[in-house]
């Protein structure tokens, strides 16, 4: 039998791919001789051996699944069990200090005094056994998404539940301050710690370490699809190492990418061992057999390889979409975006408290830059603008003027001109010459949005939101893009803290939509961190 389709383990360099000729002829493959499964950082090469030629497609580095995962978990143990131990006797130091206090007991209770260094200890135990219990170091979870964080508020919040109802029931007499202090102060540290372990990880994600490696079976449209959305979020860790279509050509590849097609839907099983996937994600199956997912699942090792259905459906958030089977059939059912009253309760709650209490305390720096305005250029302090806002009705924004007061008149002008950022819709320039040498510093720290507190205060606008966009932009907006004025525009949302001028239109109009239908208050939360480090650390987007 010739050897066809082998996998071979090699150094040379990753993220490279040698063009052989593709041959038109029928190939067969043998899947025998298989190298054997190297180190977390060796690299491999998939070789398509054809009659005319070999194309070889170099991958990165590649991870042994399970090896990776169980590694990345234990160094969050132990930073875990760090974290715990240097909290709760830290706090209990502080509250106690070196003394051995003695947990109080009511004089009828079955139990004896006992030291609070003991207590401590059992609290750590107890608290690293809730983290574990709600599966806070799932692969599934880390390095994406705010599942994580929420899994770990929420089984520390639970733990002190029980041992308050547990203390009552039991009649033992805690100190309420050492209990106030650590939880808190826990659960801030903890989410410091896993946060600095995912900045960790999203770089070794980057250099092609720490990631699933993903077959992708399906159309070709499909895959080409989910393709692009996987590698858009690199940090997300799926690594795209080949393709199974229904009608596959081996040694071809993926229109528009450098995947791979590794054979067609019937060839998934030897895909999956010559590409050493991990992870197998149906992108759709309309091409497929009836049964032909349950087969591809018996397939798969039970714990080490897994199975992914990826409907062609994107920005979809996690709480809009419920899994309910029916005869047998697991129907996804997302649900309409919309906001509840008590969401927008919620919502306007955090706006009026945020702005004001932002009013208030920068009411100083608002002085200073009002003045610094005011003495540097001719014109008004504050330069105000027609916008759209909720429902597509208009209002006016407020931002301290950072351009020359005719910058409206000179805009047809430069509008003419070949543009170095922005898109095809806003009007952006990095180096736009109406602006003043007081308002380009306060534009690379976003200080001229400052007076968008009044308009938060007032109601016009959110903290969180859509961009707030002119009506000469809605103009040009497409049906769908009106879904922006479902939510109130914000000072912040998602297209600042991920691109601001850098983005095109496209992505702009999928960051917004993306917020507005799948809007929660700790995705607002998260988003106000993100603008301040970005406030604080502007990069070349910011002008």
């Amino acid at each position: 039998m010739t050897s066809d389709l082998q996998v071979d383990a090699t150094s040379e360099s990753p993220h490279t791919i040698a063009h052989g000729q593709r041959a038109a002829s029928t190939v067969s493959s043998d899947l025998e001789g298989l190298a054997p499964e190297s180190d977390d950082l060796g690299l491999s090469d998939v070789r398509l051996t054809t009659d005319t030629g070999t194309t070889r497609i170099a991958e990165p580095p590649r991870t042994n699944e399970p090896r990776w995962r169980r590694r990345y978990a234990a160094l969050l143990w132990v930073s875990d069990l760090f974290v715990l131990s240097w909290v709760v006797y830290g706090t209990q130091l502080i509250w106690f200090g070196t003394g051995n206090a003695q947990v109080a007991i009511r004089e009828d209770s079955r139990f004896d005094e006992f030291s609070y260094w003991v207590f401590s200890a059992a609290l750590v135990v107890v608290w690293m056994w809730a983290l574990s219990f709600a599966d806070s170091r799932s692969h599934r979870i880390v390095g994406t998404g705010v599942t994580e964080y929420a899994r770990i508020a929420s089984a520390s919040f639970r733990l002190f539940g029980v041992i308050a109802i547990a203390a009552f029931l039991l009649r033992i007499d805690l100190a309420r301050g050492f209990l106030l202090i650590s939880l808190p102060l826990g659960v801030l540290v903890l989410l410091l710690e896993r946060w600095l372990w995912r900045q960790w990880l999203l770089v070794q994600r980057l250099q092609g370490k720490y990631v699933a490696r993903v077959l992708l079976v399906g159309s070709r449209e499909s895959v080409a699809q989910i393709a692009r959305e996987l590698r858009r979020v690199p940090g997300a860790g799926y690594h795209v190492v080949g393709a199974c279509v229904p009608s596959g050509k081996i040694a071809d590849t993926i229109d528009g990418t450098d995947i791979p097609i590794m054979g067609n839907v019937d060839a998934v099983n030897r895909a999956v061992e010559a590409t050493r996937a991990d992870t197998v994600a149906v992108t759709s199956t309309d091409d497929l057999p009836p049964d032909k997912v349950k087969q591809i699942s018996w397939g798969l090792e039970a714990g080490k390889q897994h199975l992914v259905l990826a409907p062609s459906i994107v920005d979809i958030a996690g709480p809009r979409m419920h899994i309910r089977p029916v005869a047998g059939l697991p129907l996804i059912h997302v649900e309409t975006p919309r906001f509840s009253k008590g969401q927008r309760f919620v919502k306007r709650t955090l706006d009026i408290g945020a702005s004001a209490l932002g009013i208030l305390v920068l009411s100083p720096v608002f002085a200073v830059l009002a003045m610094t305005v005011r003495l540097s250029t001719p014109g008004p302090v504050l330069f105000r603008q027609t916008r759209i806002g909720l429902g597509g009705r208009e209002f006016t924004m407020l931002k301290f003027r950072s351009m020359v007061s005719n910058a409206e008149a000179l805009l047809a002008e430069l509008a003419e001109q070949q543009r170095d950022s922005g898109n095809e819709v806003l009007f952006k320039m990095k180096n736009d010459p109406r602006i003043t040498p007081v308002g380009r510093f306060m534009r690379k720290y976003s200080l001229d949005e400052l007076p968008q507190l009044f308009n938060v205060f007032g109601g016009s606008m959110s903290l969180v939101g859509p961009r707030p966009p002119l009506a000469s932009e809605v103009a040009q907006y497409a049906d769908h893009v009106h879904r922006r004025f479902l939510a109130k525009p914000g000072i912040t949302g998602l297209w600042q803290v991920s691109g601001r001028s850098s983005l095109s239109w496209e992505e702009s109009v999928r960051l917004d939509l993306s917020y507005v239908e799948n809007w929660t208050l700790l995705g607002d939360l998260i988003i106000i961190l993100k603008t301040g480090r970005a406030a604080l650390a502007p990069g070349e987007t910011a002008h």
